[in-house]
């Protein structure tokens, strides 16, 4: 029987560690390309009409590349962000107002001291809901041809009834707003595109374990 010798086996991972810390650069390559391209078009539509086109454009670009599809960054996003604008600025605007009510109160209940524990609390528990149904939402959005109307019932639903996926994506959204909260200057070059890129590899698993799910259900 032939037998590798020592030096052999010693250099056999050493091409395997390569290729895995160039994947990496790689991603963080692209999470940094995806997140200059949502500050640029944010900006350009005004942020308050731009953040909404720009973030859904963000959503596609990171499904295409999370399917392994080859992706012209500029054009592709671009092209995305004509087409999306109305849509995008509808969908995103409710979700935004939420938000900063809710952190509004949040703010005015901490101001308040120990008196406002628990509406404090309360406020911060619907600001995790808010930020889970988001999570999942605009992966939707960009997967299923639904209405408009049915994309948020759709990702609250699927909150709710996958308790651990759901656990797991504000894990890793508070990771991302931790790390962005001790190094600020990372949200103009990377948190955003990373979070983005992040949701959607997460969310991609999660509706292809819930299709399979389904079709096993409907086969027995």
């Amino acid at each position: 029987m032939h037998r590798r010798r020592p030096s052999q086996a010693l250099a056999a991972p050493g091409p395997a560690w390569v290729i895995r810390l160039y994947e990496a650069a790689d991603e963080v390559t692209w999470a940094a390309r995806l997140n200059l391209l949502w500050v640029v078009f944010t900006l350009l539509g005004g942020v308050l009409l731009g953040v909404g086109p720009a973030t859904v454009a963000a959503y596609t670009l990171a499904r295409r590349h999370a399917r392994g599809e080859s992706v012209q960054a500029f054009p592709a996003f671009l092209d995305v962000y004509r087409r999306q604008f109305v849509r995008g600025t509808a969908l995103l605007f409710p979700v935004l107002g939420v938000s900063v009510f809710l952190v509004a109160d949040y703010l005015y209940f901490a101001s308040l001291g120990p008196a406002a524990v628990v509406p404090r609390l309360v406020t911060l528990v619907a600001l995790a809901a808010v930020a889970v149904v988001v999570a999942y939402l605009l992966p939707m959005v960009v997967h299923y041809d639904l209405r408009a109307a049915a994309y948020l019932p759709k990702a609250s639903l699927f909150a709710l009834t996958r308790p651990a996926s759901s656990v797991l994506l504000l894990f890793v959204l508070l990771a991302v707003v931790y790390v962005t909260a001790t190094y600020p200057f990372l949200a103009l070059v990377v948190s955003v595109g990373g979070w983005i890129q992040l949701d959607t590899w997460l969310c991609q698993r999660f509706f292809a374990e819930n299709e399979a799910r389904l079709r096993a259900e409907r086969i027995s």
